[in-house]
């Protein structure tokens, strides 16, 4: 009787001192798990998941829906929520993973390299964990499907990227290199692998793949165009103090030189606003060394350029500078009849719009204005192409006039645009040769020369037999 007191009594005893010990490991469980989500949320913030996967109609985060504009036609960006529906809920780490660096689903379907899936091949295991369990635990999941992505014949082929991925996707992981720092190898990982600032700033070949022997020098992003940022002192950034690097990354804007527009005020805007100081100045640091591509600029981009006295000159007379008219009526407002600007508004001299060797940010500029939201206040430019809400929309003929009105008085003034020029950038550019193989016009021709080759080949068959025979 008196052990059975005992044991009875016992148990409550052994329970209160089990549970403290229960509840300590229950709550170093979520501290740990808070701590891998915040991780995770961090990670995804670097790669920039945000830019694409948060679409502005869908209030749902990661929900997906945002178009993507490609020379192949538009894609699609996925839900990639937890839901077991219409996300990514029933994948497991192991078919996360394959996704994000090889570009290839838990279906088993190959996505088109809008996902940047071979700069995410270098992500490390840790970091790829971390992402995981963000997706998973840190994401409210969203059960309304994404639209699906339907590009033109041979494209919506996606098999077809298995051939593409042999020849242009590096499934490497990124390994750190011996004779740089650790700060340099943190920027290697960042612009070659989260960040993926190689995806844009590198030339693409006919294929669009990336052309690596000249590594971020610049290549053409549908209507706009991604500069050089090796340091060079002229075709690149190699002029700018890091202090103007790390500020434009941070806000997009480094008064006297430059101002973030299109794919980067939207990569500042989700993503490099928000990283450390510390990785910010790691991205510096390996832009630093990379190797320096010169490209035949003998004077800076943002060396070219001074304040305009054109307004003095032209304004009453008769017969004047259409471009000028344009620019009077609708940019000096904000730009200052000079091309100053004032705290605001950026100097359009002494700009590396106005003065790069190609006018498409320029032009893209003006068609679709620029917005960006930089600690939380709203930058924004109005657009004018024929498309934009504003009242105020401008022809093809008027965008090339104030164009030109601009960089011959403010900026590089040995370019001319045309209308036709504006017209290909507002229709995202000219087509890379891949993206050729989707009009019609071009399977036509190629099935008309591949029967007068078989019908060659016939005729020489026919000959031949005809002389064996005689």
């Amino acid at each position: 009787m008196e052990a059975m007191k005992v044991r009875r009594f016992c148990l409550p005893f052994a329970l209160s001192l089990l549970l403290p010990v229960v509840f300590t490991a229950s709550a170093a469980n979520t501290t740990d798990n808070s701590s891998l989500i915040a991780k995770g949320k961090y990670v995804a913030i670097a790669a920039d998941c945000g830019a694409c996967h948060n679409a502005p109609h869908n209030a749902a985060e990661m929900g997906g829906g945002y178009i993507i504009t490609s020379p192949l036609g538009n894609i699609f960006a996925s839900n990639i929520t937890p839901s077991k529906i219409a996300g990514i809920g029933d994948y497991t780490e192991e078919d996360f993973s394959r996704t994000v660096r090889e570009g290839i689903n838990k279906q088993g379907q190959h996505l088109y390299p809008a996902m940047p899936y071979t700069s995410y091949a270098k992500i490390t295991d840790e970091d790829m964990h971390a992402l995981y369990v963000y997706f998973m635990q840190g994401v409210k999941p969203s059960d309304k499907p994404a639209p699906v992505t339907a590009l033109p014949f041979p494209f919506n082929m996606r098999s077809g990227m298995a051939v593409w991925n042999r020849f242009f996707a590096d499934a490497r992981p990124f390994q750190p290199r011996a004779d740089v720092s650790e700060e340099v190898n943190r920027g290697d990982y960042l612009v070659n692998a989260l960040a993926h600032c190689d995806t844009c700033h590198t030339p693409r070949n006919a294929f669009m793949g990336q052309d690596n022997s000249k590594a971020l020098s610049g290549g053409n992003l549908g209507s706009w165009y991604a500069p050089n940022i090796t340091p060079d002192k002229n075709s690149g950034i190699g002029g700018w103090r890091d202090e103007e690097i790390a500020q434009y990354l941070k806000t997009g804007h480094v008064a006297g030189k430059a101002q973030a527009a299109g794919p980067m005020a939207e990569a500042v805007e989700h993503s490099l606003q928000h990283l450390s100081d510390s990785d910010i100045n790691a991205i510096v640091a390996y832009l630093r060394q990379i190797p320096a591509v010169h490209q035949g600029e003998s004077v800076p981009r943002d060396g070219m350029g001074a304040p305009a006295d054109t307004e003095a000159r032209l304004r009453g007379l008769s017969q004047v500078d259409p471009g000028w008219k344009v620019f009077s009526s609708t940019c000096a407002n904000c730009h200052q009849d000079n091309g100053q600007g004032n705290a605001r508004y950026p100097s359009l001299f002494h700009n590396t719009v106005t003065g790069a060797p190609q006018a498409d940010n320029l032009i893209a500029t003006i068609i679709y204005g620029v917005h960006r939201d930089v600690n939380g206040e709203a930058i924004a430019m109005p657009g004018f192409g024929p498309d934009a809400f504003y009242t105020d929309r401008l022809t093809d003929q008027q965008i090339a006039d104030v164009s030109n009105y601009v960089l011959k008085n403010l900026g590089n003034s040995a370019l001319n645009v045309t209308a036709e020029q504006v017209k290909t950038v507002r229709e995202n550019g000219k087509p890379p040769l891949i993206a050729r193989l989707a009009d019609p016009t071009v399977w036509g021709i190629a099935a008309i020369g591949l029967l007068i080759l078989l019908g060659v080949i016939y005729s020489a068959l026919r000959k031949r037999k005809h002389h064996a025979a005689a």
